[in-house]
């Protein structure tokens, strides 16, 4: 860029050619931080939800863990209150049974 003054309030300005790119190199510079931000923006969208989603499943094994507890408690309760001999029957029916079919299969080859 030269500067001439024609006369004393009066500035010619000329640009060279070689600069005459800044202008395009500026609106594409524009465009790609205005598709810059746009990404921003959709991570922050996305982040948010994904924030939402994770609060969700936080509050939902808590209550899965609550349910748990809460279960576990009451079988023990009922397994103390029937006395311990329930859980020997059970026990010993299912060792019962996994022999019968284990016998069972050996016997029809």
């Amino acid at each position: 860029m030269t500067h001439r003054r024609v006369n004393p309030d009066e500035i010619q300005l000329r640009i060279d050619p070689i600069h005459a790119d800044v202008d395009e190199e500026i609106t594409g510079l524009r465009s790609q931080v205005r598709r810059l931000r746009n990404v921003a923006q959709d991570i922050e969208v996305e982040a948010k939800s994904q924030n939402a989603m994770l609060n969700q499943l936080d509050m939902t094994v808590t209550k899965a863990q609550a349910w748990l507890k809460n279960n576990v408690r009451r079988l023990n309760k009922s397994t103390i209150q029937s006395g311990s001999n329930h859980v020997v029957h059970v026990v010993c029916f299912a060792l019962i049974c996994f022999f019968l079919v284990y016998f069972w299969s050996k016997i029809s080859r």
